[in-house]
């Protein structure tokens, strides 16, 4: 089965309408896709009520299970645990962090605060310290290995902690458009490149199951 826990909208910096996204996961045999708009405090409140319309919609009329979450992005640290909070308050179902990515100046300690926070996945986390590991592994956090370009870079990094500590993992694309979007042909290179082994890959298929039952 085929999961994507992180894209993106024309809500935030994203190509296409919800419907249209989802549709094309759904076209590539997805079984559950999340849209996770870029937000802070300026627009979160009005992407979560926007999004969780269109996914109640899509869930119910079509075969592919749509999932409305947020990607807190470029926030004062000591500000995402309230932010957190209150994205769960307005019904956001999974809270992806943007993480401290090589490729970007996201603030330092923003993934020290976010998995703290009790966030679901951290995306593209960069070259995490071992605190932020001990912390993310306390906390029940998904540590994300991305096919986005630029971010990708440190995934060797983030599969070498996870492995050392035990941290479950998810693959997720951040697309922005339909050209992002992994089939599954393209899916299995990317986690042969990766140097990721059989059993490996049944436990991260197996943390993606995971995370899916943890949203009801």
């Amino acid at each position: 089965m085929l999961f994507d826990f992180h894209t993106h909208t024309i809500f935030s910096d994203g190509e296409l309408l919800p419907s249209e996204l989802l549709r094309r996961y759904e076209e590539k045999n997805y079984k559950a896709v999340a849209i996770t708009d870029h937000a802070d405090t300026s627009n979160f409140e009005f992407v979560i009520s926007s999004i969780l319309r269109v996914c109640e919609d899509i869930t119910r009329e079509t075969e592919i299970i749509a999932i409305p979450g947020i990607e807190f992005t470029h926030v004062p640290p000591r500000m995402i645990e309230g932010l957190v909070k209150r994205a769960r308050e307005l019904g956001a179902k999974l809270i992806v962090l943007h993480g401290e990515t090589p490729v970007e100046p996201v603030p330092e300690k923003t993934n020290f605060y976010g998995v703290r926070a009790g966030i679901d996945i951290l995306a593209h986390p960069g070259f995490l310290n071992e605190e932020t590991v001990k912390t993310a592994v306390e906390m029940g956090v998904f540590l994300e290995i991305s096919s986005r370009r630029g971010h990708s870079m440190a995934n060797g990094h983030v599969l070498k902690l996870a492995r050392n500590y035990g941290l479950p993992v998810v693959i997720n694309s951040d697309a922005h458009s339909p050209s992002d979007i992994m089939d599954e042909e393209k899916w299995k290179k990317f986690v042969k490149g990766l140097g990721i082994s059989e059993e490996e890959l049944e436990i991260i298929q197996s943390n993606q199951v995971s995370l899916l039952k943890r949203m009801g």
